[in-house]
């Protein structure tokens, strides 16, 4: 990342991946409920269509939200936070951590990376880490489906939902949506990383803000906005493909066209504002939190090599 004086030493690699891992896992914490009103939304209108109960109509984010606390329990809104923590910490941690040592080797070294370069290591990076971590994605996202007000749960706990999973459907049912995932994270990574780049770099170049929380803010606060809407549509296809039940649908395009025939182009934003609060909000505690924990562990480490 941009923002780093001549006399100041640059974090490491291993400083930006135990860093962003951690800050993503402080994010989750934070926005979870947010994202997962947002699957409860973005799935709404799929039971009608398989021939199932219409079950709880949801309303708004925080209609949702209060309805699946009335409904569910408090719980529920964290219903695959673990999953979604050990998402964290082996997806952002190689997605963020990983950015800028791929930009390096894109820009091959050089200090001034222009903006392919930038795009190329979002794709790169945001890719990577799907293949690694897209078992975890899968499970949060059933988890998040699944209202606890159903007459027979379909997972008991995690570790039940990878073992069901891996027997029901097979160990491909564990990367069940790869693809759109693949396409999803390529789009946001690109839109949050490169977007948070430019931006923290136009503020400081332009003098507005110097190198503190205020330009973080700002930074992130841009980021979470151009990703929510160009990941939106993407977003919606991943979720429904990865939540249906084997064999409903033939792809992630067959879902998109299903989705589209079905209920229309707005399907493709449904659950816009959750997504749009909790990626932006997610944006916000992730970037501050990762800036400062960066600055800490190489404090410390400074610390350590320091003589006496």
């Amino acid at each position: 990342m941009v923002g780093f004086q001549p006399g100041e030493v640059p974090p490491t690699a291993a400083v930006k991946f135990v860093g962003a891992g951690a800050a993503a896992c402080v994010a989750d914490l934070v926005t979870f409920p947010l994202d997962t009103a947002k699957v409860r939304l973005q799935i709404q209108g799929e039971a009608k269509a398989a021939g199932g109960a219409p079950g709880a109509r949801y309303k708004g984010v925080f209609g949702t939200m209060a309805t699946m606390v009335r409904t569910e329990g408090p719980g529920s809104l964290y219903s695959g936070l673990a999953a979604g923590l050990q998402r964290q910490l082996s997806f952002a941690s190689v997605r963020i951590g990983l950015y800028d040592s791929v930009k390096q080797v894109y820009t091959k070294g050089s200090e001034h990376a222009g903006l392919g370069s930038r795009l190329l290591a979002g794709c790169t990076t945001g890719a990577l880490a799907v293949a690694l971590a897209q078992p975890t994605d899968v499970v949060k996202v059933r988890f998040q489906a699944q209202a606890r007000t159903e007459g027979s749960r379909r997972y008991q706990g995690t570790v039940d939902a990878y073992r069901t999973i891996a027997k029901e459907e097979g160990v491909r049912g564990l990367w069940k949506g790869t693809a759109p995932n693949i396409a999803r994270n390529a789009i946001v990574n690109c839109a949050e990383l490169v977007t948070y780049d430019l931006v923290k770099e136009a503020l400081l170049e332009s003098r507005l803000m110097t190198d503190n929380l205020p330009c973080h803010f700002a930074a992130a606060f841009g980021a979470g906005f151009c990703a929510t809407l160009v990941a939106s549509p993407v977003d919606v296809v991943k979720t429904r493909y990865m939540n249906a039940a084997p064999g409903r649908y033939g792809g992630a395009a067959r879902c998109a066209l299903a989705t589209l025939r079905r209920e229309g182009p707005a399907a493709f934003y449904k659950g816009f504002t959750p997504a749009f609060l909790r990626l932006g909000s997610w944006n916000v505690v992730m970037f501050v939190t990762y800036e400062q924990l960066k600055r800490a562990l190489m404090a410390a480490r400074a610390s350590r090599e320091a003589p006496f």
